[in-house]
C-alpha cells in the first residue's frame, strides 16, 4: 500500500510522494512560549509526531524542524495589539527572553513525556532575525512589499494565489477579526513582515528603524527556508493556522523563491473540551500538569489524542480519559499475553501453528497498515489491535504466530507509542516472574493466605496480575 494524505492547498487526498526519493522534508508550526501549551496545543504536536513516526516506519528519512516562537506573535493573530510574549513580560515582571526561556524548557519537558520524538531542531524565532530581514528585503526588491513609516508590508494583491489555501478572496477580505485596521496599508488583507513600536520590549535594528521586531509570519518562513531549504515536502499544524498564518507563510515564501513552498498541507482539528470550546472562564484550559495531577500517566492523554482522525474534531473529557486508561490496560493485556506464548514457543523449540491465526494476524497487519496509510486513520489501526487481541483471549493464535504477531505489536506501538513495552520482558525479571509462580503454586495447594500475600506483595512492586482459565499474566502498572 501507498501512503495517501489529504492535502489542505488542493482539498483532495493525494498520493504522497516526497520531492527527493527517499527523504522527507517536514516543518511544523511550534509553540509560541508565553504560557505553558494546553492539550489543544498538544493534540497538534502529536499528530505531527504520529506522522513523522509512520513516515520512518515507511523507510523514509525525516528531515523534521519544529520552530518556537518567542517573538512577534500579536494577540487575536493580527498586526495590531501587544506581543503574546510582552504581556507576559508584563504581567511577570520578567524579561520576555526569560518568559520564552522558562516556557519552552517546559514544552520540552511535556513532548517528551508524551512520547514525542525529538525533530532535527526546535529553531527559535529570535536567533534569525537575519534571515527574516534578508527575505523582507528581496520582497521589497521585487515590489512584492512596500514600506510604510518603519513598518514593512506584504502587498497581497502582488501575489495572485493569496487566499488558495484557506478558500478566502482577497477581494472579499475587509478590516476585522484577523485582519488589522490600519489606513496605512493598501489593503486590509496586507500583513506586517516588520513592525516599529517603542513599547515593544525586544528590538532589533534594521535600516527601516531603531526599534523594530519581525511579524509572525515571516518567523516560520525564515526558519523553515533556513534548516529545510526553499522547498518542504509537508507543513503541518492546527487548524487556526490556515489563515491567516500559513496563508501568509505561502505568500512571501513564493515571492522570495517563486518555488512552491511546500508540497502538502495538514492540519489537525481543534480539540474540544466537554463538548465545547476551552476558555480560561470555563476553567477548561488543561495542561499535562493537569493530567498528572488527576491520577493519569502521559500515555494516557497520548492515547486519548491520538485516538480520533486527526481532521476529525475529538473531544476531551475527564471520563474519556478513564475509558482511554481502561483500553491501554486492554493492549498491555495483549502485549504481554504475546510475550508470554512467545517465550513458552522459545522453550519449546518447535512451532505450534494454526492456519486460522495465521490468517488473523495478516488480517490485523493489512488493516493497520491501511488504515495509517489512508491519511493517517488512527482509529482503523487501533482495530486492528484490538481486533487482535480478542483473537488472542479466544485462543485462536499458535505459539508460533504469536511471535510474529508480538513483533507486529512492537512495530505498530513504535509508531504510536502508548503501550507499556515493559511488559513485553516479563519473563526478564526473575524476581519477579519466581513470586507469581510461588503464587501459582499457592493457589494450586489452596492456599488463598499465601496466595493473597504474594499478591499483596507484588502490587506494592507495581505488578499487576490478571487471572484466567488460560493462566496469569502480570504487568507493570503505568
Amino acid at each position: 500500500m501507498t501512503l495517501h494524505v489529504f492535502n489542505t492547498y488542493t482539498r483532495a487526498k493525494e498520493r504522497f510522494e516526497p520531492r527527493e526519493p527517499g527523504v522527507v522534508r517536514m516543518y511544523n508550526c511550534g509553540p509560541t512560549v508565553y504560557s505553558r501549551a494546553h492539550i489543544g496545543n498538544l493534540r497538534s504536536f502529536l499528530f505531527a509526531d504520529v506522522l513523522r513516526r509512520w513516515l520512518e516506519h515507511l523507510g523514509y528519512e525525516v528531515r523534521q524542524v519544529m520552530n518556537i516562537t518567542d517573538v512577534g506573535h500579536i494577540q487575536d493573530d493580527a498586526d495590531e495589539g501587544e506581543d503574546k510574549l510582552d504581556v507576559a513580560a508584563r504581567k511577570e515582571k520578567l524579561d520576555p527572553l526569560q518568559i520564552a526561556g522558562r516556557y519552552a524548557d517546559q514544552f520540552l519537558a511535556d513532548v517528551a513525556a508524551l512520547g514525542v520524538r525529538p525533530p532535527m531542531c526546535y529553531p527559535r524565532a529570535t536567533d534569525h532575525v537575519p534571515e527574516m530581514l534578508a527575505i523582507i528585503e528581496d520582497l521589497l526588491a521585487k515590489g512584492h512589499a512596500y514600506q510604510v513609516g518603519e513598518d514593512v508590508y506584504f502587498d497581497v494583491a502582488s501575489f495572485p494565489r493569496y487566499g488558495r489555501l484557506s478558500g478566502n478572496k482577497v477581494e472579499d477580505l475587509e478590516a476585522g477579526a484577523r485582519i488589522d485596521v490600519r489606513e496605512e496599508k493598501r489593503h486590509p488583507a496586507d500583513f506586517a513582515l516588520w513592525k516599529s513600536d517603542p513599547k515593544h520590549l525586544m528590538k532589533w535594528q534594521s535600516r527601516f528603524g531603531q526599534d523594530g521586531f519581525p511579524g509572525w509570519h515571516i518567523e516560520c518562513s525564515a526558519m523553515a527556508m533556513k534548516h529545510l531549504g526553499a522547498e518542504l515536502d509537508v507543513h503541518t499544524g492546527g487548524e487556526d493556522n490556515v489563515f491567516p498564518h500559513h496563508e501568509c507563510e505561502i505568500a512571501q515564501s513564493e515571492a522570495h523563491t517563486g518555488k512552491p513552498f511546500a508540497r502538502y498541507w495538514m492540519h489537525a482539528k481543534f480539540l474540544q473540551v466537554d463538548g465545547g470550546k476551552m476558555s480560561k472562564s470555563l476553567g477548561n484550559v488543561y495542561t499535562l500538569a493537569d493530567v498528572i495531577e488527576r491520577g493519569f500517566a502521559p500515555r494516557v492523554l497520548r492515547y486519548t489524542l491520538i485516538r480520533g482522525h486527526y481532521r476529525q474534531p475529538l473531544n476531551f473529557t475527564w471520563e474519556i480519559m478513564a475509558e482511554s486508561r481502561a483500553a491501554l490496560e486492554k493492549l498491555d493485556e495483549l502485549f504481554a499475553r504475546l510475550a508470554r506464548a512467545a517465550r513458552a514457543a522459545d522453550g519449546q523449540g518447535v512451532a505450534s501453528e494454526a492456519q486460522a491465526g495465521r490468517e488473523l494476524l495478516t488480517t490485523a497487519v493489512e488493516t493497520f497498515e491501511g488504515g495509517m496509510n489512508d491519511d493517517l486513520n488512527v482509529p482503523i489501526a487501533l482495530s486492528a489491535l484490538f481486533g487482535l487481541r480478542d483473537a488472542v483471549l479466544a485462543g485462536s493464535l499458535g505459539t508460533d504466530v504469536a511471535r510474529d504477531a508480538l513483533a507486529f505489536v512492537r512495530r505498530a506501538n513504535d509508531v504510536l507509542a502508548v503501550l507499556n513495552t515493559e511488559t513485553a520482558d516479563a519473563g526478564a525479571d526473575a524476581a519477579i516472574e519466581a513470586l507469581v509462580q510461588r503464587r501459582l503454586a499457592a493457589r494450586a495447594n489452596k492456599d488463598w493466605a499465601e496466595s493473597d500475600r504474594l499478591r499483596d506483595e507484588l502490587v506494592a512492586q507495581g505488578i499487576v496480575l490478571q487471572d484466567s482459565a488460560g493462566g496469569t499474566i502480570w504487568r507493570r502498572q503505568g
